[in-house]
């Protein structure tokens, strides 16, 4: 639409109100008929100079077909957007105003030959279609030549490729200029009027300018072919955005429309793998579940999970009254909307609280207790060893011994991979916190007691995705402690599945480690958010780039990498993803003196003596070296190495 006066037209269309724009094709319409009609008789005489007899006949041709067009909802359908619903309302509301004119015809005895008003239906149904689909490229032009319109390529031609382009051809922020599709049977055809090539055709688009982002329109697509194929847009230095899954849109928690920056959470994750239902409902089903640490985290995700599995009850413990509070209305809601009716308590307490969990326990008729409440931040920790040892191992201590007591069946403790050769207080404490259901597990106990050992989880409260993302949006600059740590990743509902597999298999003591898949650098992590997020990263080769990276080193009790065994000895389970580890335990008589020793330590708050006692119990725990007085480094991946437990 190069002409300055069609795009003046074509703005004030668009400003228009609906009824100005219905009012324009009513009108349009009325006196198109009738011209068709004269076309019907020159069609059927072979001359234009027949007259149009009865007269009456062309005001008839003019209102009764808008009449019955109108009935249909034809006018009622929105040009941009116009599909099938269009045809059918043409089609129908034609063949009932010819059937009328028909009518009228014969009750007046007037002559008409019966083939005109054949070829009036047959006039009127093509100016109908043809009338609105160039209405339609006219208005989409139009909004085509909006300045304002960022242009975006498409990459998938599939169903969701196609919805898509024509949302954004309807919408007035971003403009498809292109379609990108590996397919070579695709390549070279048009989609909703809009180019399909291949990858190379993408390159020479950004490299003219003429693409900013690219958006992926393919929701299915497995979670490894995604990664790839995000690795290779990152060459592009284009903002690369997502549309929600076929799940999502079906369940109606998203629009195929709704677009966002891709989550670098689905790229790090793996390919799920299905959970085994036994092992799901073993401990579960129509049981009475108690969870601790239930706000957090990973506790709040395995209270999702247990409530799609389908417990008799469900008690919530947290000590945070706010994430109670949010967490149990989430539920409710989800009940709600299900239409189940499970039990939900919450109870608001600690678990240091001595008794609290064993009174719970028998009021409730507990089953399994999931034990995921813990101090899980390595530097804050590092500062308040004392919080962190009443927190992590009395704490432990008393919900283990208030389940045993109360005659729970199975208690579950989730534990980190810091707890292996520990360099920090945190994992230290988690590791004394294994050792005590392993020596309650070994002299003997009516209840199952098991841990599970993993790694880091995305999306958990201060985890280094979202800081990263939250930094660059800032401008900068993106913080990350070393060049060199690693970490493995794991969404949050593959952990809580694995560890409520891993339960079920328990027979007693046994550390269970799951399998965490490939290590990612953390310095990659932050390149490559920063490019899928259309930035470029400044640096000493690129000193325009948009975005600056910066080490701050590693805080206190960090590691450059983390493992998931103290030994090397580990065994298979019947869950292909969880391992069993086999690790050195202490027997009651060093517990009892050790838990004595603490217990000491902590009425005098002597986090000096603790960190000696840890060392002193825990096998390979070094404590950190103390840090100089004097600002800390900015905080980075420090979540990262902290191992978020819930």
């Amino acid at each position: 639409m190069n002409s300055p006066l069609l795009q003046r037209v074509g703005a004030r269309l668009l400003r228009s109100s609906r009824w100005q724009k219905r009012a324009i094709m009513l009108v349009a319409d009325a006196l198109a008929l009738p011209v068709l009609l004269w076309m019907a008789f020159a069609l059927r005489f072979s001359s234009f100079l027949v007259p149009v007899e009865p007269l009456w006949l062309i005001a008839a041709c003019a209102l009764v077909p808008v009449g019955f067009l109108y009935a249909c909802g034809f006018y009622r359908s929105i040009v941009r957007y116009q599909g099938t619903e269009a045809v059918w309302s043409v089609l129908f509301g034609m063949s009932g105003a010819v059937v009328t004119l028909a009518a009228m015809v014969y009750m007046t005895n007037a002559w008409l030959p019966r083939s005109i008003l054949v070829i009036f239906w047959v006039l009127a149904v093509l100016y109908l279609g043809i009338s609105r689909t160039l209405a339609r490229r006219f208005l989409l032009n139009a909004m085509a030549d909006n300045p304002n319109r960022e242009p975006v390529a498409v990459f998938g031609a599939g169903s969701a490729g196609a919805q898509l382009v024509r949302a954004l051809q309807a919408g007035r922020e971003l403009q498809p200029v292109m379609v990108v599709d590996d397919s070579r049977s695709k390549q070279g055809t048009l989609l909703s009027g809009v180019e399909v090539g291949d990858r190379d055709r993408l390159r020479q688009l950004v490299a003219a300018g003429r693409v900013r982002s690219v958006l992926l329109a393919m929701p299915s697509l497995p979670r490894h072919r995604r990664m790839a194929l995000v690795t290779w847009l990152e060459t592009l230095d284009v903002r690369v955005q997502t549309v929600p899954t076929f799940a999502d849109i079906a369940t109606g928690k998203a629009r195929l429309d709704e677009i966002k920056d891709v989550a670098i959470e689905d790229l790090l994750g793996r390919d799920p793998v299905p959970p085994r239902e036994d092992l799901l409902s073993y401990c579960i089903r129509d049981k009475s579940v108690l969870v601790t640490g239930a706000g957090g985290s990973i506790g709040s995700e395995l209270c999702r999970q247990i409530l799609l599995i389908g417990p008799r009850r469900l008690i919530l413990f947290e000590q945070s009254e706010v994430a109670l509070y949010d967490i149990e209305r989430e539920l409710r809601d989800k009940l709600k909307l299900a239409g189940r009716h499970i039990e939900l308590i919450p109870a608001l307490g600690s678990v240091v609280n001595r008794g609290h969990v064993r009174r719970l326990c028998e009021a409730h008729g507990v089953d399994t207790l999931y034990h995921a409440a813990a101090y899980k931040h390595v530097p804050m920790i590092e500062d308040n060893p004392v919080a962190g040892l009443r927190n992590n191992v009395l704490g432990t201590l008393e919900a283990a011994e208030g389940a045993e007591a109360a005659g729970v069946k199975h208690f579950i403790l989730i534990s980190t991979d810091k707890a292996v050769r520990p360099t920090n207080v945190m994992g230290a404490t988690k590791r004394f916190a294994e050792l005590l259901l392993q020596g309650m597990a070994a002299r003997g106990s009516g209840t199952v007691f098991s841990m599970v050992r993993f790694g880091n989880v995305l999306g958990s409260s201060g985890s280094v995705v979202p800081l990263f993302r939250d930094q660059i949006t800032r401008g900068g600059p993106v913080t990350v402690t070393h060049p060199d740590v690693i970490r493995y990743f794991m969404t949050i509902p593959e952990a809580a599945q694995l560890v409520i597999q891993a339960g079920a298999m328990a027979r007693g003591g046994e550390v269970f480690v799951l399998d965490m898949g490939e290590p990612v650098r953390i310095l990659d992590l932050a390149h490559a958010m920063v490019h899928l997020m259309g930035f470029t990263v400044r640096d000493e080769t690129h000193p325009d780039g948009d975005i600056e990276i910066v080490f701050s080193g590693l805080r206190p009790g960090e590691k450059l990498y983390e493992e998931l065994l103290i030994g090397e000895r580990a065994s298979g389970t019947r869950h292909a993803m969880i391992m069993q580890a086999s690790e050195e335990m202490l027997g009651m008589e060093q517990l009892q003196a050790a838990l004595e020793a603490f217990r000491t330590a902590l009425e005098s708050g002597d986090g000096e003596a603790i960190k000696a006692l840890l060392r002193e119990h825990v096998c390979g725990y070094r404590c950190a070296p103390p840090v100089a007085a004097g600002p800390r480094p900015a905080p980075s991946d420090d979540k990262i190495a902290a191992g978020p437990l819930h």
